[in-house]
């Protein structure tokens, strides 16, 4: 792998891990929001009858809340996998990267010496 490809292939480990973290940062804001401001038992009144638990305690939301966080949830988790693969690859292609180089130049300088 070339210098510039793995220039790119850092810039997209990064480009999807951060906002994956970000993002999974998001949901336990939204979760900690949650847990401070809904009912701790259903509220048909207010169509809060899903149950959620967040750090063990029930809270009731509406369809539309569970939506929206689950799916907040799901994408930051795939977004943070996919970086985090990508990394993975690009630290395994950056070390043969490194590895190649310096035999590269153990030959080179090994070559410049007279036997």
């Amino acid at each position: 792998m070339k210098r510039i490809q793995l220039v790119t292939l850092r810039f997209f480990a990064l480009l999807f891990l951060l906002p994956g973290l970000g993002g999974l940062i998001l949901s336990a804001v939204v979760s900690t929001n949650y847990l401070d401001t809904m009912p701790r038992l259903p509220a048909p009144e207010e169509q809060r009858v899903v149950p959620r638990s967040v750090h063990g305690v029930i809270i009731y939301q509406t369809p539309d809340e569970d939506k929206r966080l689950s799916t907040i949830e799901d994408a930051s988790v795939a977004v943070f996998v996919l970086g985090l693969g990508l990394s993975v690859w690009y630290l395994e292609q950056w070390s043969s990267f490194r590895a190649r180089e310096s035999e590269e130049e153990e030959l080179s300088e090994s070559a410049s010496y007279p036997q």
